[in-house]
């Protein structure tokens, strides 16, 4: 069984977080968040279970959230004990293109924005918030190792962006024996593998630990909806995938696909006797190249439900129901088959 306080480090770096890390998304956020109140219940639940990993961001409730947990850190007099993560890149100000995105202006802007809202004087992990697909790679690691240097920041990480730029980045940072990259976040669940094909091989070469985001799908994984008699569209539930949300249109949740994995996941759910948002985080954790994962929550009764996931041990029979059931859809390419066609039909393993 996993512990909350057995932490890791994050990628090929001496930061050491919790297995679970604490998103906060949720605090100030209207409709489905948390107001000042149960924010910090649940971020006192978190880091008084051990856990000493906070994420934010600078555009998270227009930068309430950042604003919060700069309050509670400091309450708890907790700032040395914990790993203050916030991020960078979507726009501040509508029209202002050096509001937005990942040049040095940006950079510099958002940081001492972020520094003034969390009440501190130093970020332990400056996360790339998204790829604005403009910015040279090498500004980008220049300005973020200077900000190493200058003792701004003492670690960085890359959330939303093609594995070859992060491939690019951790290159680059070693070929020149500066500071690089140590993570990398992006979506990971049951219902979004994808990142397996070039993003985790990326990761392992370059030294990279990666940090899920929404493993439980938007909520989908939590069993918040039912299907339709169609088999596609929600028949109820209410939630972040309810009304306007990010997951819409094509990056729907709601296809039919995602509700036989749905199926799947509750039958193993009612084999271990555990809420399905439990299994679903424990498996993101049994992944290769997961460091540690991000949970929410908007009601402090969800802390100590998200991190009794890390109770939970599956049996292999277990493990390969979900495995099967959520196996992308696109085969891949460089499979052992193809290994062995390429070596005569022989089994070769290589180093590592």
């Amino acid at each position: 069984m996993t512990s909350l306080t057995t932490y890791r480090a994050l990628g090929r770096s001496g930061l050491l977080i919790s297995p679970l890390t604490l998103g906060t998304m949720t605090f100030g956020t209207a409709r489905w968040g948390a107001a000042e109140p149960d924010a910090r219940a649940i971020f006192n639940a978190y880091v008084e279970a051990g856990g000493n990993s906070i994420d934010t961001a600078d555009v998270y409730s227009g930068g309430t959230s950042e604003e919060l947990v700069g309050r509670f850190v400091a309450e708890g007099h907790r700032r040395d004990e914990l790993v203050l993560a916030t991020k960078f890149g979507f726009s501040a100000q509508k029209g202002n293109p050096n509001a937005g995105g990942n040049g040095r202006k940006q950079i510099h802007r958002a940081l001492e924005g972020s520094l003034r809202r969390l009440g501190t004087d130093y970020i332990d992990l400056y996360w790339l918030h998204v790829w604005d697909q403009v910015t040279p790679a090498e500004e980008v690691l220049q300005t973020l190792g200077d900000l190493v240097r200058a003792g701004k920041i003492r670690y960085f990480g890359l959330s939303d962006m093609p594995a070859w730029y992060a491939t690019q980045l951790a290159t680059l940072a070693r070929a020149h024996a500066v500071p690089g990259p140590v993570s990398m976040q992006l979506e990971y669940s049951l219902l979004a593998r994808t990142l397996e094909t070039e993003y985790v091989p990326a990761a392992r070469a370059c030294g990279l630990g990666i940090m899920p985001w929404s493993p439980l799908a938007g909520g989908f994984l939590a069993g918040k909806y039912e299907p339709s008699t169609e088999g596609t569209q929600p028949a109820g539930g209410e939630g972040r995938l309810s009304g306007s949300n990010p997951f819409s249109g094509p990056f729907t949740k709601f296809t039919a696909r995602n509700w036989q994995i749905l199926a799947a996941l509750r039958e193993v759910a009612g084999q271990l006797d555990r809420p399905l948002a439990q299994v679903a985080l424990a498996w993101t954790l049994t992944r290769p190249g997961i460091t540690s994962t991000l949970i929410g929550a908007s009601r402090p009764a969800q802390v100590p439900d998200n991190l009794a996931a890390l109770e939970i041990n599956f049996s292999p029979d277990q493990l390969a129901a979900l495995n099967h059931a959520s196996a992308p859809e696109a085969p891949e390419f460089f499979s052992a088959g193809l290994k062995q066609a390429v070596f005569g039909g022989v089994e070769v393993q290589g180093w590592g």
